[in-house]
């Protein structure tokens, strides 16, 4: 099946972004105090393409119908062709209804919805999205319980590039991030051997600082083009790649295997 690419990408980085001829997904809007629409402080976002909302500050309070509204009108305003709610953190009453509202309301005006995972079950008419970095765990699994829980044609997978370092034991399961040059480092530093996870779809090493073990996962072209290759043979239509992490990737990931 055919599987389509969607670059995310913030107002700056738009204009290289649009280069590559994909999808774009505008990363310049948030759900503020009333709540209302925010928009980054930045020149007009361009026309065309889907609005990205976090929802970082937001405090929990205000009424959802109004704001669903204002985003409407935003939609209409730049033509967009749908609303990401990307929410992250402990899941708010009032989010759920945003997400439950805008998913009806955007399926009545042939626009797309797509909600992050903890507002999949209140947003019946949204499709949502799930990540594909993973610390245990199949990414086939994954995906299948996903489509288990929402419908196989709901799901649609954020394919960002995952680089962290766990210390063990990790009851958790969340690991301090690394940027490319600290991932760079490490390995050079610690001379490590580099090995490949099936199941979760990353490159992984280990290695000791004085008596605590450490275990590296990290993602590179080919593990990504994996993550999308297990998520497409699913039937998973629609990934996100996030710009600003794998712009360097994108020639590979976009060649013909």
């Amino acid at each position: 099946m055919t599987q389509t690419l969607i670059l995310a990408a913030r107002p700056e980085q738009m204009t290289a972004a649009g280069s590559w001829g994909l999808p774009l997904a505008h990363l310049a809007y948030r759900v503020g105090g009333g709540p209302h629409l925010f928009r980054v402080n930045s020149p007009a976002v361009p026309r065309g393409g889907l609005m990205v909302m976090d929802a970082h500050r937001f405090d929990g309070a205000g009424e959802s119908v109004p704001f669903c509204h204002e985003v409407l009108r935003e939609c209409a305003a730049r033509k967009f062709t749908g609303v990401v709610c990307r929410f992250g953190g402990k899941p708010q009453p009032v989010l759920g209804e945003i997400c439950r509202r805008l998913g009806d309301l955007c399926a009545g005006r042939g626009l797309s919805c797509y909600v992050s995972e903890a507002y999949g079950a209140a947003a019946p008419a949204a499709r949502v999205i799930i990540p594909t970095a993973l610390s245990g765990g199949s990414l086939h699994s994954r995906l299948e319980e996903a489509q288990g829980r929402f419908g196989r044609d709901r799901v649609a997978v954020w394919a960002d590039r995952a680089a962290e370092d766990f210390l063990l034991p990790s009851p958790s399961g969340a690991g301090a991030p690394l940027t490319a040059e600290e991932l760079s480092r490490r390995k050079e530093e610690q001379g490590a051997s580099v090995f490949f996870s099936d199941e979760l779809c990353a490159h992984y090493f280990t290695y000791m600082a004085g008596e605590k073990a450490h275990f590296v996962l990290f993602d590179d072209a080919g593990s990504i083009r994996k993550k999308l290759r297990i998520a497409r043979n699913l039937g998973v239509a629609e990934a996100f790649l996030p710009y600003e992490t794998t712009a360097d990737l994108l020639k590979e990931l976009l060649e013909r295997p």
